[in-house]
């Protein structure tokens, strides 16, 4: 038997949506992938309850200082810090998840392997120490843009930027019967992503990679891209446009993800700073996802 360790969970609640994603967002920018799992819901009195989950013991001053800074002393003090018995929380809210359709592709556990309809196409995600099962809105705006994109064009050199389980990259794969180039900062998640794609028969068509940014060799060997996705985070986006710029091909699309949508106007600043325009813009729950199209 696996074990699975206990995890330290903080929770504290929040009386608008705004100020509640404008905290995950904030808590999500400062720890590192791994460290912390953030997620804000509404509560049946309309309030945002926030949770984080760490699998170390946080600093709980800094927690407090964090969230103070955020959305004031009075949240800060209400914090809550306890221990979550050990158990695999991601595996079993998977379970209860129904399967998530984005255009013609469809994201499913493998309990829901037979639901997928015969006109679909399937991507089978399991539980994993990486993001992106399909049932966030950044993962699912970046499909449904994916869907769109395929249906007038057939791009031959495709990238996954920060590729997390693999689920886009996979998506792509198997959508175009061609090469995809995944790559991400996290050994796991690159481990995850190997794994996903043997899974869903495209072990042959993704190479996974671990790389910061656009450092890894294999980049200039498969560039210049004619489609890149990058389900990232907003900073580390507008970080990257001028060194993603230099490896698209002309003409090129970028599918832009992982930013709420108040980020939305300074990442395409920086991109359109870069020769790139928006084509389309998705907004689902609260996050936005941006098709943008290399002009020059």
């Amino acid at each position: 038997m696996t074990y699975i360790a206990p995890t330290y969970r903080v929770s504290f609640a929040i009386g608008d949506e705004h100020t509640a994603k404008g905290i995950v967002d904030a808590l999500t920018e400062i720890f590192f992938e791994g460290e912390a799992a953030v997620a804000a819901f509404e509560g049946p009195d309309g309030r945002w309850d926030v949770t984080v989950h760490f699998a170390e013991p946080p600093d709980q001053p800094l927690i407090r200082e964090l969230v103070a800074n955020a959305a004031g002393a009075d949240i800060a003090e209400g914090i809550a810090f306890d221990t979550v018995e050990a158990k695999d929380w991601v595996k079993a809210s998977l379970e209860d998840l129904v399967p998530v359709p984005a255009g013609r592709f469809v994201v499913h556990g493998q309990h829901d392997r037979e639901r997928v309809a015969p006109n679909k196409l399937g991507i089978e995600i399991e539980a994993a120490l990486a993001f992106g099962t399909g049932h966030h809105g950044t993962t699912r705006g970046c499909l449904l843009l994916l869907d769109h994109v395929l249906k007038a064009w057939r791009p031959r050199r495709v990238l996954d930027l920060g590729t997390g389980t693999g689920v886009l990259a996979i998506a792509a794969a198997r959508a175009l019967h061609d090469k995809v180039l995944a790559s991400d900062i996290d050994p796991p998640s690159v481990q995850v992503a190997r794994e996903n794609a043997r899974l869903n028969v495209a072990g042959h068509l993704v190479q996974a990679i671990r790389a910061t940014g656009f450092s890894a060799p294999q980049f200039a060997d498969a560039a210049p891209f004619d489609l890149v996705l990058a389900n990232i985070l907003a900073n580390p986006l507008r970080q990257l446009a001028a060194p993603m710029a230099r490896h698209l091909a002309p003409s090129a699309l970028v599918i832009l993800s992982g930013l709420l949508t108040h980020q939305a106007p300074g990442v395409i600043a920086a991109y359109r700073a870069r020769g790139l325009v928006p084509v389309r813009h998705l907004r689902i729950e609260g996050w936005s996802s941006l098709l943008l199209r290399k002009v020059n």
